[in-house]
């Protein structure tokens, strides 16, 4: 499974940004979701995705950030509102699944609020 992210920028405080990540292979992905990685600092979920469509966000970004999925694509989606300077970090997609369940992840695209 390979995972391409696209979608990172520079935007200025309170503005948006969309994420996406599509995943190729042909396991079914259950989680799909997206950490995200500030200098000096561990990676934190931002939010993850089931392929029912439960949803969990990271206490940082509910109320302003929005986790979709299109399944039939295995493409995940990270709408991005009222982008605040602590959100610059770079965003790494990931998804898991298989026979033998597993983690796999995208390269990371930065993302960089202005203030």
């Amino acid at each position: 499974v390979q995972l391409q992210a696209s979608g990172g920028g520079l935007v200025q405080a309170g503005g948006s940004l969309r994420l996406s990540c599509a995943a190729s292979g042909s396991i079914f992905l259950n989680d799909m979701g997206w950490y995200r990685q500030a200098p000096g600092k561990q990676r934190e979920l931002v939010a993850r995705v089931t392929s029912g469509g439960s949803t969990i966000y990271g206490d940082a970004v509910k109320g302003r950030f929005t986790i979709s999925r299109e399944n039939a694509e295995n493409t995940v989606y990270l709408q991005m509102n009222s982008l605040k300077p602590e959100d610059t970090a770079v965003y790494y997609c990931y998804a898991a699944g298989g026979l033998v369940p597993r983690k796999y992840w995208g390269r990371g695209t930065q993302v960089t609020v202005s203030s």
